[in-house]
């Protein structure tokens, strides 16, 4: 393949995947500038990884006083770097194509959000045995911003999740923590690539406890515009998430 398109499917995957992951810390940051709240631009994290980068994140450089500040931060950014990710998904898997896998192929398979099964099943239908669909770098770079979303979303501390748990229920929140904790510790049983999350939201727990930073009004419930909005982050998260996102394994054979 001539270098000029392996350069244009490299900027098909890395503009979409920087698009998803900027408009989600920008959401972030422009919730904050409304509330007045200092924080930092974007910065993103490059790594020699399988998707080129370790996400992105704002510093948030004071601490967020009232429960609807805290709410309407959290959930800003999910939503935007939703709002980009779900039209690129249906854009990318309709440049998709279904190929016959080879009898020899041994790669990873990819874990299909409901999302992504709903614009699979739209463009190409049931795929038959012994075929797969091919997805076009955009897709591949939409289906890792769902990812994304949806770890970001697990109710667990300083996570977005977290911030909107516990602006839903308060100290209660502290529950679902723990449930969480134990629900992705038996999933890492079944899936090896959420083993180093799951890792990674303990070492969380540990460094910063169990229980979310107090606010100034933590016992006056939302109200129910926010609460409708704390159900849309739910139905966000189920979309987006996959039990075993990534596994290495032999497509023929199983």
């Amino acid at each position: 393949m001539p270098v000029s398109q392996l350069l244009l499917r490299g900027l098909w995957y890395s503009g979409t995947a920087l698009a998803i992951l900027g408009c989600h810390e920008l959401g972030h940051y422009f919730a904050c500038r409304y509330y007045d709240v200092d924080a930092s631009l974007p910065f993103f994290i490059p790594a020699p990884t399988l998707f080129g980068t370790l996400g992105a994140f704002i510093r948030i450089r004071e601490p967020i006083p009232t429960k609807r500040m805290l709410f309407d931060i959290g959930i800003a950014g999910p939503i935007a770097g939703f709002l980009v990710a779900v039209p690129t998904l249906f854009v990318g898997i309709a440049m998709s194509h279904v190929v016959r896998v080879p009898p020899n192929f041994v790669g990873f398979e990819m874990g299909e959000p409901l999302l992504l099964k709903l614009a699979s099943k739209l463009f190409w239908g049931t795929i038959p045995d012994g075929y797969s669909l091919n997805l076009h770098p955009m897709a591949f770079a939409a289906w890792f911003g769902l990812l994304v979303t949806a770890l970001n979303l697990f109710p667990v501390g300083q996570l977005d999740g977290g911030h909107i748990s516990y602006a839903v229920l308060g100290r209660k929140s502290t529950y679902v923590t723990f449930f969480t904790i134990c629900a992705a510790i038996v999933l890492a049983f079944f899936s090896s690539s959420l083993v180093i999350w799951t890792g990674l939201m303990i070492i969380m727990l540990f460094l910063f406890g169990p229980r979310h930073p107090r606010v100034v009004d933590e016992h006056v419930p939302l109200d129910r515009a926010r609460l409708v909005l704390a159900v849309f982050a739910l139905v966000m998260f189920a979309l987006c998430f996959t039990p075993s996102p990534l596994e290495p394994t032999q497509l023929l054979g199983r």
